[in-house]
């Protein structure tokens, strides 16, 4: 008995296996976080806005600190300088724990708006 002879590759199997590891990966991918200090944020309807490479990144943590980037704990005069040095044209993200005081937001937001910084995106979790 004669066996025939494969001259190709089945990549079938190749490919379940692609898709195994694919749809694992979109998995753990939702898991990720985006930040690196922990930050309840309010829900909101609307679209996600798009990341642009000029912007300020600012955390307001539940018991009122703030933080600038993932690491730099700032007060406010000094967010506020941040601002002025940035300039104008600087988009300011604001990520605000939902059971922060409201106080602290009115802060950041009486800065930026003696200041006439109308470049603000406030970041909230989707419905």
């Amino acid at each position: 008995m004669k066996m025939k002879r494969i001259d190709s590759i089945n990549v079938i199997p190749f490919i379940d296996i692609m898709l195994v590891l694919l749809v694992m990966v979109l998995t753990t991918a939702t898991f990720v976080k985006t930040g690196l200090i922990p930050v309840d944020l309010p829900e909101a309807k609307g679209s996600a806005a798009e990341h642009k490479p000029s912007e300020l990144k600012l955390t307001i943590k539940k018991d009122g600190t703030l933080w600038l980037g993932d690491n730099e704990q700032v007060s406010l005069e000094q967010f506020e300088q941040k601002v002025v040095s940035g300039g104008r044209t600087m988009t300011v993200v604001l990520y605000s724990d939902k059971e922060a005081a409201f106080q602290n937001f009115v802060g950041v937001m009486d800065v930026l708006k003696r200041l006439g910084h109308e470049q603000l995106y406030i970041v909230t979790d989707k419905q």
